[in-house]
């Protein structure tokens, strides 16, 4: 597209095919011709996905929004194969090669990936809290945020643990496992009951791609809500949060561990209120000012003695603006609105003033 960051593709084919491979959080497709010697030579892409990015099947003259890179079909009517990335946190370069910086699959080359972790644990990486390395894809290719939070929420591991305190007890954990006196249906039993964070950092990304189709489909929002169901730890109602040093979220239950980071309180995420019912609405009283409090008096009572027509022209003149700070206190005092007393109530207290001031 226009606005795509990614590199041009010198591929140009009537009739070719894809095939794809995928390493971690990184995918490669192939673009091969149908006929290689009167084609051009194959074509390798290796796209990373950032947050946002996903293929997408859909019919050419439908393109979806923000589909960078589309590869048409010859059917009619054409269909395009688009990858798409809303947020272009994603990209694709040219070439057949991996980043070398990543390290072995945790989903398709779980043994070379464990022993990768397991030999290098002096590596200073390993220094850092636990829920950070899960996302140091040199050892961890293919775990995520949504991932991690998972992983340690089943082994119970405070996210703030030091990272190295945690792998280490994985090697007696392997001597035990590898004990030559169990049998094999006892070595499967004792994995099964007592998997380790290595062993999670393979199953879990599984249950995701196992059911893929009812998980992770944007496309109809009640697989959303099935992938919502899923999740256990990870922006579930209750769970607590903090940002890492990186400033990634980390979602955990209990205690951070010795490493959280200082100067920041755990949130929680809000649980979903019960439905209450609605309280009627109070009934609110009109404002009335003392002014307008006197007519209704007057005129149930008629026509009050002249002392009483006096004090009310000296409470007229105490209600009207003055100047500087005495109108402003006595906007103040007039603003609320008073319930009205009884007429017999009021004479009283000013006949009693009356006489206390004689």
């Amino acid at each position: 597209s226009a606005v795509g960051r990614g590199p041009e593709v010198p591929f140009r084919s009537e009739a070719y095919s894809i095939s794809a491979v995928a390493r971690g959080k990184e995918l490669r497709l192939r673009l091969s011709a149908l006929e290689p010697a009167a084609g051009p030579a194959a074509q390798d892409l290796v796209f990373r996905f950032g947050m946002s990015g996903s293929f997408r099947l859909s019919p050419a003259a439908e393109l979806p929004r923000h589909a960078h890179l589309r590869f048409l079909t010859r059917e009619s009517p054409p269909r395009a194969l688009c990858f798409v990335d809303p947020r272009r946190f994603g990209s694709w370069r040219l070439g057949d090669a991996w980043q070398p910086e990543r390290g072995p699959c945790v989903v398709s080359e779980y043994p070379a990936f464990r022993e990768n972790v397991l030999k290098n644990l002096d590596d200073r990486a390993f220094d850092k809290p636990i829920c950070e390395v899960l996302l140091n894809q040199k050892y961890f290719n293919g775990i995520g945020n949504y991932l991690r939070a998972e992983i340690l929420f089943r082994l119970k591991i405070p996210p703030f643990e030091k990272a190295r305190t945690v792998l280490e007890a994985l090697k007696e954990q392997e001597r035990q496992k590898k004990d030559p006196s169990l049998t094999l249906s006892k070595k499967v039993k004792l994995r099964q009951e007592n998997p380790d964070l290595l062993e999670l950092c393979h199953t879990v990304p599984m249950e995701v791609i196992t059911a893929e189709k009812q998980l992770l489909d944007p496309e109809h929002p009640d697989n959303y809500s099935a992938f919502k169901n899923w999740l256990q730890c990870y922006l579930v109602p209750g769970m607590s949060s903090l940002r890492d040093r990186s400033g990634r979220t980390i979602w955990f239950q209990g205690e951070p561990g010795p490493m959280a980071p200082k100067g920041q309180r755990p949130r929680k995420a809000p649980r979903k209120k019960s439905p209450q019912l609605k309280a009627e609405p109070e009934v609110l009283s009109p404002k009335v000012t003392p002014r307008v409090l006197k007519q209704p008096r007057r005129a149930a009572a008629g026509k009050p003695p002249k002392s009483e027509e006096k004090e009310g022209e000296k409470q007229e003149e105490a209600d009207r603006p003055g100047k500087g700070r005495a109108r402003s206190r006595r906007k103040v005092a007039a603003a609320p609105a008073l319930p009205e007393e009884p007429l017999g109530v009021r004479r009283s207290c000013r006949t009693s003033a009356r006489r206390a001031k004689g």
